[in-house]
Parts: C-alpha cells; sequence; structure tokens
C-alpha cells in the first residue's frame, strides 16, 4: 500500500530528525515548508493544497502546511503529530541555534503562535487537537530515535510498508 505520512509539530521538538530517519528507513522523500515554497514559486497558478495533493500523489512524509487536513479522509494517509515539554524544546533550541535561554523561548513562542494560527487560518480547527492526528508522540518521554522505531514497528504490524 502506497503511504503519505504528514508530520505537525510543535517548534522545537525533532520532528524533522524522526522524518529524516522515517525517510531513510522507507525510501521516501521529506517534503517540508521550504520545498512547497519553492514548487510555488515555479508554478505561479498552483496553490499551496495543489502542490500537497500533488505530492502526495506518491509515498512521501510531508512536514506541516496543514497537509492532515488537506488530505483528511484519504485511506493511504496516516497523520503523526510530535509534541516534547517546553522546557525540552528550548534546551533543543538553545544547542541547535547556539542560542542564551531567553531568545531561544521567545522563538519558541513564537514559532508556536505561529504555526498555531497558520492552521486555524486555513482550516477553521486548533493545531494539535488530538482528533485530527492517527498518532501522537512525545519526544521528550520517548525520544527522538524511539518515535522513529514505534512508528517503523507500528507501518509493518499494520502492515502499511
Amino acid at each position: 500500500m502506497k503511504l503519505v505520512i504528514t508530520m505537525s509539530r510543535l517548534y522545537g521538538t525533532g520532528a524533522s530528525l524522526i522524518a529524516e530517519e522515517l525517510s531513510r528507513k522507507l525510501g521516501i522523500p521529506v517534503y517540508d515548508k521550504a520545498y512547497i515554497e519553492h514548487e510555488l514559486e515555479g508554478d505561479s497558478y498552483a496553490s499551496e493544497t495543489e502542490i500537497i495533493r500533488k505530492l502526495a500523489d506518491q509515498p512521501c512524509i510531508i512536514l506541516g502546511r496543514c497537509a492532515s487536513e488537506i488530505l483528511k479522509g484519504r485511506p493511504d494517509v496516516f497523520n503523526i503529530y510530535i509534541s516534547a515539554a517546553k522546557e525540552d524544546r528550548i534546551r533543543r533550541i538553545m544547542q541547535k541555534e547556539n542560542l542564551p535561554y531567553d531568545e531561544a523561548k521567545g522563538m519558541l513562542e513564537k514559532n508556536d503562535k505561529a504555526r498555531s494560527d497558520y492552521y486555524y487560518q486555513n482550516t477553521g480547527k486548533v493545531w494539535g487537537d488530538v482528533n485530527n492526528y492517527h498518532m501522537i508522540l512525545d519526544t521528550s518521554a520517548l525520544g527522538i530515535d524511539k518515535c522513529a522505531d514505534i512508528l517503523m514497528k507500528y507501518f509493518e504490524r499494520m502492515e502499511l510498508i
């Protein structure tokens, strides 16, 4: 079966690392905001929704961009939400961006608000609502590596891959 994974996430959870690991293990590409915006530049008549639907014609992982809602109801789509404790996310941002605590915290809050606003503006729904996802994983509790392993085992067990 063809599998399209959508991955919504709080900023600083390490979701992009999980997506990269799944991509490597499944042999499918990851598409993020930068890729989708690049595709939009190349086709001035296309919408983000059209680009996402076109990408989902083949197995892939789509990070954010309301893909879970855009592709809702398709039997080949599996929607994941990645969360983590705020302090863990701040520490991850501090390390990744080489920022002091207050700047990392501000960046986290700004990004979370922007993602929440974007999701609501484009879907009319609350970002992170558990009812919008098939699975929610907490990288603080499980660790980034374990999250990818859990997903692979689940996909194998459910015969999705």
